[in-house]
C-alpha cells in the first residue's frame, strides 16, 4: 500500500508545483484624463520682468510650450509636451540671458526645473503615475518665476554687493 500512494503522490506534486504562466498587466491606463484642478496655478511675474521676459524669445517659446501642460486631455498628450519641453528648455539653456537674468540664481532654478521635467518624462516612460512629478515641476516653474520678480525687485546697490565679496 505503501508503494502505491508513493506512486500517487509523486505526480499529484508535479501537477500541483507545476509554474503557471504569470499573466502581467499593462498599467497604463490610456483613458485616464488629467485632474488638471488639482495642478498648481503659474505664478504671476511683475510688469519690470514681464517686459524683460518679452525680449527674451527662448523664454517666450518655453513658457508657451509650459502652458500646453494644462491642456493636456490624456497620457499621450502629455508625453509629448513633455518631450517638447525638454528640446525647448535645451535651447533655453544655451540662449543668450538677458544682462539683468544672467546671474546664477536663476540659471540655479533653470537646472532644477530640468530636473523635474526629466522626472516627469521618466514617470512617463516608465508608466508611473505622473501626477506628483508633474506637480513638482510646476511648482520649479513658478520658483523660476519667482526669482525673476526678486532679481528685478532687487534694490541693494551692487557696489554693496560687491564690496561684500571682496
Amino acid at each position: 500500500m505503501s508503494k502505491k500512494f508513493v506512486f500517487l503522490i509523486v505526480p499529484l506534486l508535479f501537477v500541483a508545483c507545476k509554474n503557471a504562466p504569470v499573466a502581467f498587466e499593462d498599467s497604463q491606463d490610456t483613458g485616464r484624463t488629467l485632474d488638471k484642478s488639482e495642478l498648481p496655478r503659474k505664478s504671476t511675474v511683475n510688469a519690470k520682468a514681464t517686459t524683460i521676459l518679452r525680449k527674451w524669445k527662448e523664454f517666450t517659446i518655453f513658457e508657451t510650450t509650459f502652458d500646453r501642460l494644462y491642456t493636456s486631455e490624456n497620457r499621450e498628450d502629455l508625453i509629448l509636451v513633455t518631450e517638447d519641453l525638454v528640446e525647448k528648455q535645451k535651447a533655453l539653456e544655451v540662449s543668450v540671458y538677458p544682462a539683468e537674468f544672467d546671474i546664477p540664481q536663476i540659471k540655479g532654478r533653470q537646472k532644477v526645473l530640468k530636473t523635474y521635467i526629466l522626472k516627469t518624462k521618466g514617470d512617463l516612460e516608465y508608466r508611473l503615475d505622473p501626477e506628483n512629478s508633474l506637480k513638482e515641476t510646476i511648482q520649479a516653474f513658478n520658483a523660476l518665476r519667482e526669482q525673476f520678480n526678486v532679481v528685478v525687485n532687487n534694490t541693494l546697490p551692487e557696489d554693496l554687493i560687491k564690496n561684500e565679496k571682496s
